[in-house]
């Protein structure tokens, strides 16, 4: 490992006081940084921290051999749509309050970037989504996502109609508050709070989830990752909006087609020596507790 990239949550101050002291940290150890941009602003004036290399989010991570993510699973989450397709391996610190994604706390961070920096160290593969809206039959947005797509419709919306289409197969029309496709990595996000189930995130398939249906046996679906998964809007003038893990996306128009597929990019998450996937469920959330 030559050059280490760092983003961090800019609004958490402890994660830019820990951003100084690891970067002081790397370049004593001889190890060449790269900020993000807003970042190193954030940092100036800090001991060690003056005149450090900086990019922007988007091409930081073509110029790193790792990436070290200090804040919460939001931050991670936006750092994996600017890695893409580089599967640059990124170490995800959690310095905010539940974390199932940067599973590395404070305590273990340099222990663990020691084996990082040695090369002893292990990624888990995680697959992403690619979602892309069409209107009128022409490409209008294409996300790409870790965790899940959402359609959800607005405070004042009625319930709205949503067909859905596996491989050109119909499955059936949704009558709910929305819909939620997800990743392995996010049924534990959104998708766990709609009552969806929890998928071992090194399992290839994707998961469809409605939001409060209107049919109390519509239920969550799971269905292979190579299925290709159409959402058509059934309605008229409902307020009805499309999110990509929950930070970017746009309002959607009645007969708006969703289209859902497994990505060909992955995100290469560094995993901790200490823990294994199960230990992070248990205590994240709280199973055998009273």
């Amino acid at each position: 490992m030559r050059v280490i990239g760092i983003y961090a949550k800019r609004t958490n101050p402890d994660a830019i006081t820990v951003a100084g002291q690891l970067c002081r940290y790397l370049i004593g150890r001889g190890v060449a940084v790269l900020v993000e941009t807003r970042l190193a602003e954030d940092l100036r004036g800090r001991d060690a921290a003056e005149n450090l290399p900086a990019a922007d989010a988007a091409s930081l991570p073509g110029q790193v051999d790792a990436i070290v993510v200090l804040g919460g699973d939001g931050t991670l989450i936006s750092v994996a749509r600017d890695v893409g397709a580089l599967a640059v391996p990124i170490l995800g610190v959690n310095l905010g309050s539940l974390g199932f994604l940067t599973e590395i706390t404070l305590e273990e961070l340099y222990p663990q970037l020691e084996r990082v920096l040695a090369g002893d160290f292990t990624v888990s593969e995680r697959i992403m989504l690619q979602a892309q809206i069409v209107r009128d039959r022409l490409p209008l947005a294409q996300y790409h996502v870790l965790n899940d797509v959402v359609i959800n419709k607005g405070a004042l919306a009625r319930i709205i109609d949503m067909e859905v289409w596996v491989n050109d197969d119909y499955l059936t029309t949704f009558k709910a508050d929305g819909l939620i496709v997800s990743s392995p990595t996010g049924s534990t996000a959104y998708n766990l709070a709609a009552g969806g189930p929890i998928v071992y995130p090194g399992l290839h398939c994707l998961l469809i989830t409605p939001i409060c249906p209107h049919t109390l046996t519509n239920r969550p679906i799971i269905v292979s990752d190579n299925a290709v998964i159409q959402i058509r809007m059934a309605f008229d003038s409902e307020r009805v909006f499309c999110t990509a893990d929950g930070q970017v996306g746009m309002a959607l128009q009645g007969r708006d087609v969703v289209e859902i597929r497994k990505a060909e990019m992955c995100t290469h998450l560094i995993k901790s020596a200490s823990k294994n996937y199960f230990e992070v469920l248990r205590a994240k959330l709280r199973w055998g507790e009273r």
